[in-house]
C-alpha cells in the first residue's frame, strides 16, 4: 500500500510517500534558491509529494542563515525554477511556511524585531552569521500586531503558489512562531489568545482560515508536533495536550484541509490517533527526529492503518531514488550528519541514485 496513489487535496499522488521539510541553509544570505537547490529537489521528484524546507513569510521570521524566503522578487524567481524542475519530472511540491517566532536573532533576521507571544527567551544559543549567540528576550505581539502576522503568512502562501508551489504546508510544530503560541511555556499571555487551551489555539486557527480564503483549503497543509518538547515549546500536561491539540483539530476539520501532518514518536498512539479521527481528512505521520524511518516501518504505518501517507526525512536526504530502492527492496545510501547542514553539494545533490 506504500506505493500505491492516493488523493490529497487536488493532486493524485503516485506514491505514499512524503518528503519531509528539511532545513539544508544552501540559499545564501540573500534566501534566494539557486540551480543547486534546482537541482536537490528536482532529484527527488518521484516521491509522492515534496514538502519545502521551511520559507520564511517575512524577514522578521528568519530563523537560520542560509534559509530561503518568500518574500523578495528574487527568491519567488529561485522557486519559480525549482517548481517547474520538480514538475518537469513528473513531481509535486508544496512550500512549507515558516514564521520561527522567537527561534532567531537579530543578527541572523538583518536586524529585525524578534517576536513571539510572550517576552520568554529560549534558554540556550542560536547559530548567526555573527557566530553562535543566546537567544533573545523576544518582543510580545500584541493583539493588534496578530492581524498583521496573520498577513505575512498569507502574503507568502499566494507568493509560494505565484512561484508554482501545488499549495502550502504552515508549520505549527517544533517550537516555532506558531507552534509557541500552542505551547503553555512559550505563551503566558493574559488575553483572548493565552491562558486555556481555546485561547492558545486561536491564533493558529486564524492563520489557517486566513490562508484557506486566500489560496483554497485543497492547497494547504498544516503540520504539528504535540509532545515534541523542542527548542522551547513543552508540553508535558498530557490533559493539556489533549484539550489543545483536540480543540485545534476540531476546528481545522471544517475548513477540509488537503491535510494534517503530525511528528509524533509514538504514531499509534491514543493521542495521535484521536487527532486523526477527529481530523477526518487525509492524514501524514512523522515518526520524529530520534530515530530514523525505516522501510518497514513505513509500510507498517501505511498497512496498519495509522496515516494515509510517511513523512519521511533523512532516507530522502541520502537517497534521491528512495521511492524505487524501498519499493523494490534495493540497497540504501546512509546519511552523512555532518553535510546537513552548510554550504555546497556535498551531502546535498551528490549521494548518487542506484545503479543496476
Amino acid at each position: 500500500m506504500l506505493f500505491s496513489p492516493m488523493t490529497l487535496g487536488e493532486l493524485e499522488l503516485p506514491n505514499r510517500l512524503v518528503m519531509a521539510p528539511l532545513t539544508r541553509v544552501r540559499s545564501g544570505k540573500e534566501g534566494i534558491p539557486g540551480p543547486l537547490v534546482v537541482e536537490h529537489y528536482r532529484q527527488r521528484a518521484s516521491l509522492g509529494l515534496i514538502v519545502s524546507e521551511g520559507t520564511y513569510p517575512s524577514r522578521a521570521g528568519r530563523g537560520f542563515p542560509g534559509q530561503p524566503g518568500l518574500v523578495t522578487e528574487e527568491q519567488l524567481k529561485g522557486w519559480a525554477n525549482v517548481t517547474s524542475a520538480v514538475h518537469a519530472e513528473g513531481g509535486r511540491i508544496f512550500a512549507q511556511v515558516m514564521h520561527a517566532g522567537r527561534v532567531t536573532h537579530e543578527d541572523t533576521n538583518g536586524g529585525h524585531q524578534v517576536v513571539a507571544p510572550s517576552a520568554i527567551a529560549i534558554d540556550g544559543e542560536t547559530r548567526t552569521y555573527e557566530g553562535k549567540k543566546s537567544f533573545p528576550v523576544p518582543h510580545a505581539l500584541g493583539t493588534d500586531e496578530l492581524p498583521g502576522i496573520v498577513q505575512e503568512f498569507v502574503t507568502a502562501s499566494r507568493n509560494a503558489i505565484d512561484a508554482g508551489f501545488d499549495g502550502v504546508e504552515l508549520h505549527s510544530a517544533n517550537g516555532y512562531l506558531l507552534h509557541e503560541f500552542l505551547a503553555p511555556s512559550a505563551n503566558q499571555r493574559d488575553d483572548i489568545y493565552g491562558g486555556t487551551a481555546e485561547n492558545r489555539a486561536r491564533f493558529v486557527i486564524e492563520v489557517a482560515q486566513a490562508v484557506v480564503d486566500a489560496i483554497g483549503a485543497d492547497r494547504v497543509g498544516i503540520r504539528i508536533s504535540p509532545e515534541h518538547n523542542v527548542q522551547g515549546a513543552v508540553e508535558l500536561d498530557a490533559a493539556d495536550v489533549r484539550a489543545t491539540y483536540g480543540i485545534l483539530v476540531d476546528a481545522l476539520a471544517p475548513l477540509k484541509l488537503a491535510y494534517l501532518s503530525v511528528l509524533h514518536k509514538e504514531p499509534a498512539s491514543e493521542l495521535v490517533q484521536d487527532l486523526r479521527t477527529r481530523f477526518g481528512g487525509t492524514f501524514l505521520l512523522n515518526t520524529g527526529f530520534g530515530v530514523v524511518t525505516t522501510r518497514e516501518e513505513a509500510t507498517a504505518l501505511v498497512a496498519d492503518g495509522h496515516a494515509d501517507a510517511v513523512v519521511v526525512g533523512r532516507p530522502a536526504i541520502a537517497n534521491p531514488d528512495l521511492v524505487r530502492r524501498w519499493r523494490e527492496g534495493l540497497p540504501v545510501n546512509e546519511p552523512d550528519q555532518s553535510t546537513f547542514y552548510g554550504e555546497g553539494a556535498e551531502g546535498y545533490t551528490d549521494y548518487p541514485a542506484y545503479q543496476n
